[in-house]
This record gives C-alpha cells, structure tokens and sequence, in this order.
C-alpha cells in the first residue's frame, strides 16, 4: 500500500513499512517491542494528512521518527524519504540539514517546547541563523516579526523582548508555530496543536494552520485524537491503533463510510452539539493493548463490537478498497453505528 493521494501535486514526504522498536525493559538484550508496526503514508505538497487515534496509539513515535529523534535506544527499519533523500541511517550532521530547515515540527506542549529562560526573539531566530549563516541578526529578527504577525500575535516587535511566562498558551502555541516557520520549510509535523486550549483558541489554531497552509503552500501532518479537528482542517485521514495504520482515506469517505470499526467508533466518540442534555459521552470499551503484550489476531479484536473468531486468530492485512481508501479488518460488510452494534 503505498498510501498516496490522487493527486499530481508533488509527494514530499513517503515512508514505507516503517517500524520503531524499543528493548524491553528487563529482559533479554536482543528482546524489543514495536511501537511503530509498518506504517506506509505519503504527503504531498500543500495536503493537510490528519493522523487519528487515542493516546498510546504511536502517533508521536512516527513523527519523530521521521526526524530522527526517537532516541538513542530506538531502532528504526524500513524507509522515511523526504523527496528522493532517504533519511534513515543518514548521518546526524546531513539530517540536521533537513529537520528543522525542510521538515519542522510544533511539539505538543508549547510551554516546555519553548525556553523560559531565553526571550521569544532568541529563540525564534536561532534555527534561521543556525541554517543560513548569510541571515544577519537583524534580518532575522525582521523575518520573525513578519511571521509573528502572520500568525495571529498582537505587537510582534514587544513580544520578541518576552519570555515565554508572559504569553497566554494560545500565544505560545501561535509562536511555536512561527518558530517552526522561520525556515521556509516544506513540511509541518504538528502534533496535537490544540491540545489544552480552549475551543475558542483551537478554531484560531485550526484556521491559521490553514490560511499558512493556502499561504505557503506546506504540507501538514496533523496529530490528533479528536476526529472532529480532522473533519475541520484535513484533506485525508490515517487512523492509526497499536502503532498500524488500520485505515486510510479522504476525510469525506471516512467520516460518510468508515471501514474500520475502530474508525466508526472514534466518530462516534466525537461530542454532539445536537445530544439531549446530560446524555453520557459515548466512549469505545476497554483499553488499547499495551505494546509489548498485544492479542493474537486484530489487536483491536478484544474492544470490538463486530469481532468475528478469524479476528481472533490472525491479523487482517491492510486491503484497498477503492483508489484512495484502504483498511484492515476482516468484516467486510458496511458497518452500521457503533452504538447500535454494541452487544
């Protein structure tokens, strides 16, 4: 499955079969557990990929392993390539040319993502110098008031003389972005932008990912747990659990047909303005599986409402079902609301 859009624009990002592992703590030497099981997913340039699933679902573990940042411990296989370049295995000092100057990420807390003892302006303008040594302090100061104010914050010029305690979480959140910015690249790894603001500055995030999306052509990966921050920003949508992607499509089919019944059941998790008052939130049974000891079969299998006996004994292969849809699940018939399903 090679994940692609149907789309002629340029495919910036591809990453075949791609697996994380890391030792088990205790045990043998040679004795890992993955956390990241063989994702493919390609971007292209100007796409907005959404990337769903609950807490613990290897989400983060993919975007780092795309720059390389894992850690030590970490052991990566398979293939990340950013355009024709292939990034694993390339050495730290020619990834560095890549990760922060073509692919960017905004981490998930903005509050330990920045420095709170360096001022806003220091750090803003840090990885333009440190990636272009012809950029003088001055330009880059002009270049990080020019994407402060693209990025929605009031007075750029008096927050660059701030420190990170006396900006709002909005605020460092929209400056982590403009952090991520100063080098022009062609990818943004966001991962859960809106986590722990409030709606009112969530839809701020959301369009201004967007309006930078339409601006500077980028290519979003997006990060989530909340399908309704999909529906609302993404062009397409990988519902990633146990760290395999169990569904890929457009949005619209996703949200109009889901295959997966892990990707209904995340839809219809997603709170409605239209529910009777004090109606208890629909949530999916059990836990995701702990990594080192998932089930036979589908891992999904044991939270399931549509689990058949071949569900329990072998894991269903990631199949296309149309040129821009693919899921691995062994029921194969549509399936009908999750909540009406349950047994």
């Amino acid at each position: 499955m090679n994940g692609a859009a149907e789309t002629t624009r340029e495919v910036l990002l591809s990453l075949r079969d791609v697996t994380v592992s890391y030792p088990v703590s205790g045990g043998h030497a040679d004795e890992r557990v993955a956390v990241v099981r063989g994702v493919d997913l390609s971007l292209a340039r100007g796409e907005i990929l959404g990337l769903a699933g609950e807490s613990g679902s290897g989400k983060t573990q993919l975007l780092l392993a795309i720059l390389g940042l894992n850690g030590p411990h970490a052991r990566l296989t398979g293939s990340i390539r950013y355009r024709d370049r292939e990034l694993l295995g390339l050495p730290a000092a020619q990834l560095n040319g890549v990760r922060g100057a073509r692919i960017a990420m905004v981490f998930q807390d903005p509050a330990s993502a920045l420095n709170p003892y360096l001022r806003i302006g220091e750090q803003l303008t840090e990885g333009l110098r440190t990636h272009d040594a012809a950029v003088s302090a001055r330009q880059a100061r002009e270049c990080a008031c020019e994407l402060l104010e693209a990025t929605q914050v009031s007075d750029p010029s008096r927050r660059l003389r701030q420190f990170p305690h006396e900006l709002s979480g909005g605020m460092r959140q929209r400056v982590v972005i403009a952090m991520a910015l100063m080098t022009s690249p062609d990818i943004l790894l966001a991962d859960e932008p809106t986590t722990a603001l409030d709606v009112t500055v969530q839809a701020q995030i959301l369009s201004l990912l967007a309006a930078l999306r339409e601006r500077y052509g980028i290519a979003v990966l997006l990060v989530t747990h909340d399908l309704g921050v999909i529906a609302e920003l993404a062009d397409r949508v990988a519902v990633m659990y146990a760290g395999r992607i169990v569904e890929q499509a457009e949005v619209e089919t996703l949200f109009r047909q889901p295959r997966h019944p892990y990707s209904e059941a995340l839809r219809f998790c997603v709170p409605r303005l239209d529910a009777p008052l004090l109606t208890e939130l629909p949530t999916i049974p059990g836990a995701p599986p702990d990594p080192a000891q998932l089930p036979p079969g589908c891992a999904f299998a044991p939270r399931c409402a549509y689990c058949m006996s071949v569900c329990r004994q072998r894991v269903p292969a990631l199949r296309q079902l149309s040129a821009s849809h693919w899921s691995a699940c062994h029921y194969e018939q549509p399936l009908t609301r999750w909540l009406d399903a349950q047994p």
